[in-house]
């Protein structure tokens, strides 16, 4: 795709797509392929591959790049497939050169998982990245908290044509959408939850939760904050929130948050018909009383869907 069709593609709902992998913990390649498939079918254009929902410090470089590969083919060249990059400097332009040969269309740059950052030379990764392909760069800011001054000099780097914010502070998200340059699309990476309060900030496309496997709900929340229907809007982010609640727990014998969120999400897959999977180390399945709770929540979700979509 061109630049000006991977911005028009990220001002729109974008899906991760998940890694089935089976009881021996192997990748299920064509369960891929299939929920693309049937994700597409839905009126879905833009995919994630290779992401942080797909398990993507779970992968393996080579599977990585199979698992892009395998997203790339299955979708129409209508489909806009954004993939997951990280590392070394070396390492993140290695498979951007992969992901060039299998067809990409633009490169998700992962959270920085360097235990020291600056925000200087984090600018400087990106340049670096973005000097040596021509293929647009989306870098995903999430887990460490930069200023506003760093996020709006991100959207003046060379390359960079989105941004994928996933901090829970809008006001800094104001701030750097009104200072920064307009040329770079800001996508909400927190999914439904905070759809509405980001779209008032400036923001013009988001990441998915709930429709990751009912994306009837993100099309539908996509075309009210189009409209500027907010009461819709509003209705349909709330029928997402038991659902994403559940995600932010920690499950059993854990103190960190989020915990269930991959597995949650692989049952809603599940249970939407699709192929979600086993996960892997070191996530753990859903206890037997969570999926349960999981399903109640989504027949919930159903009916809800149901009331107001149809």
């Amino acid at each position: 795709m061109t630049v000006e069709q991977v911005k028009q593609q990220l001002r729109d709902v974008a899906v991760g797509v998940l890694t089935p992998f089976d009881e021996q913990r192997a990748i299920e390649y064509r369960k891929i392929e299939e929920n693309a498939r049937s994700l597409y079918d839905e009126g879905i254009r833009t995919f994630l591959a290779a992401a942080n929902i797909s398990e993507y410090h779970s992968l393996s470089r080579r599977e990585r790049i199979e698992s892009v590969e395998t997203v790339v083919e299955a979708l129409p060249s209508d489909a806009c497939v954004l993939a997951g990059v990280g590392g070394s400097t070396t390492d993140a332009l290695e498979l951007i050169e992969e992901y060039n040969r299998v067809g990409a269309d633009a490169m998700m740059i992962m959270p920085p998982d360097h235990t020291y950052l600056h925000e200087r030379g984090l600018l400087e990764y990106y340049r670096e990245l973005s000097a040596e392909t021509d293929t647009p760069l989306v870098p995903y800011v999430r887990g460490f908290d930069p200023s506003a001054e760093y996020l709006a000099d991100l959207t003046r780097v060379d390359g960079v044509v989105g941004i994928k914010y996933a901090l829970t502070d809008p006001v800094k998200l104001g701030e750097a959408i009104r200072v920064g340059t307009d040329d770079v699309v800001w996508v909400n990476g927190l999914a439904e939850p905070y759809a509405v309060s980001f779209w008032a900030e400036g923001v013009e496309g988001f990441t998915a939760g709930v429709s990751n496997f009912r994306p009837e709900v993100g099309r539908e929340l996509f075309d009210a904050l189009s409209d500027g229907d907010w009461e819709r809007a509003r209705a349909l982010r709330d029928i997402c929130l038991p659902y994403q609640r559940l995600r932010d727990e920690t499950g059993q014998n854990n103190a960190l948050a989020g915990a269930i969120s991959v597995p949650a999400v692989k049952k809603g897959l599940e249970l939407a018909g699709l192929y979600g999977g086993e996960v892997r180390e070191p996530i753990r399945p859903l206890p037997p009383e969570t999926a349960d709770r999981a399903e109640a929540i989504y027949d919930e979700l159903d009916g809800e869907i149901d009331r107001l979509i149809g």
